[in-house]
């Protein structure tokens, strides 16, 4: 009897030990959960869930996503193909350039810089959307650094941007600058008005005046983008920056928008700015002050009225072929003194004052010759 349940018996004890070691698992899996559940808490006390409501922006902030959201639609990308011939070797020298626009109205005119599209023998248009066209210039004038392109789009692809007013404009006042620069689309960035009525030289050698300096960030690829005030309105073009890297230092310049208003019409209608000819086609400048008429135009208007240039250009036919000389008489040459009244103190004084004058109209120029102060009445040409 005893050998008979002895197998049973021991097969009991085995059931019930392995009970009690399910048992024993179970309870230590539920520690181990209740310990990790605990923890989860723990850590979500110290790192609440992110919220789901919209981010609140400041007044200040919600100003610039304004401006960008405005403006951005109406900027524009410009790639440039360019050639040129090598000097040296004759050799014909592949480029590429990028740089910004703004759409200025529904029939595709797009504004930028003169230098952007400078040598280019192909000219790129992106739009805000991503849609590329080829453009064609329209008209541009280098000593004024704009150019005027355009690109056969849908007119409800284009959004012209808004003009505002230069005149205005005030030191310390909040500016935005919005182009490509470095080729990245659409960035802004925002600063001040530096000063005003800056002078820096053009790409031409001539003066560039009356620029709106600003701190806002510009680089390479900016150029020809607008500068932009608080209501998303233009007030300039990007034109240039002081760096001795060819990066931002915190000193752009921008051309104002009232000169600019005034030149793209005369872009679109001509291809270019009418000038009045006044024959003048060099001006001395002396270190000790005073401006010197140096050369005038054979025929042109200056020379009909009488002035007096040191270098005298001299025309004359020998068969089918005209010759011209040049002779210099430096104590013949007129000083010019003023223009209607307004003082000439450099050459770009002068040129800026003519700018304001159409063909045809007639100016009293006053001159010092021989000692003598004087008034010559010139009537304009067409240049």
């Amino acid at each position: 009897m005893t050998k008979r349940y002895l197998l049973p018996a021991v097969w009991m004890l085995a059931g019930a030990m392995a009970t009690l070691a399910y048992l024993n698992r179970n309870a230590l899996e539920t520690e181990v959960q209740a310990q990790a559940v605990a923890a989860a808490t723990t850590k979500q006390a110290a790192f609440p869930a992110r919220s789901q409501a919209p981010v609140d922006l400041t007044p200040e902030e919600l100003a610039n996503v304004r401006v960008y959201e405005v403006a951005n639609r109406s900027v524009v990308n410009i790639d440039t193909q360019t050639e040129q011939v090598d000097p040296f070797f004759m050799r014909r020298l592949q480029g590429a350039g990028s740089g910004s626009g703004s759409v200025i109205d529904k029939r595709g005119h797009i504004l930028t810089n003169a230098h952007v599209i400078e040598n280019a023998r192909a000219i790129e248009v992106t739009l805000a959307s991503g849609q590329s066209y080829p453009a064609d210039l329209v008209g541009q004038d280098r000593e004024h650094d704009v150019a005027v392109l355009k690109i056969n789009a849908p007119a409800d692809e284009l959004h012209p941007l808004e003009l505002g007013r230069s005149d205005g404009l005030r030191v310390g006042q909040q500016v935005y600058a919005l182009g490509n620069p470095f080729g990245l689309e659409g960035s802004l960035t925002k600063g001040i008005i530096s000063s005003l009525n800056r002078s820096i030289e053009g790409r031409t050698g001539r003066e560039m005046k009356s620029l709106v300096q600003t701190d806002a960030a510009m680089n390479p690829g900016n150029s020809g983008g607008p500068l932009l005030d608080t209501h998303a309105r233009m007030v300039g073009m990007n034109v240039a920056i002081a760096s001795r890297t060819g990066q931002n230092t915190g000193v752009g310049f921008a051309i104002p928008v009232n000169r600019i208003a005034t030149i793209v019409p005369e872009l679109i209608e001509h291809g270019r700015i009418v000038r009045p000819d006044h024959g003048i086609i060099g001006l001395r400048e002396y270190t000790d002050g005073g401006v010197k008429i140096e050369a005038i135009r054979p025929g042109g208007p200056a020379d009909k009225a009488g002035l007096k240039a040191i270098v005298q250009i001299e025309t004359f036919r020998q068969g089918n072929a005209v010759y011209r000389s040049r002779t210099s008489d430096a104590a013949r040459g007129d000083w010019l003194v003023a223009v209607d009244g307004k003082k000439v103190e450099t050459a770009s004084d002068f040129l800026a004052i003519m700018d304001g004058y159409n063909p045809g109209q007639s100016v009293t120029l006053t001159i010092v010759r021989d000692g003598t102060e004087q008034n010559v009445k010139m009537t304009l040409g067409e240049g």
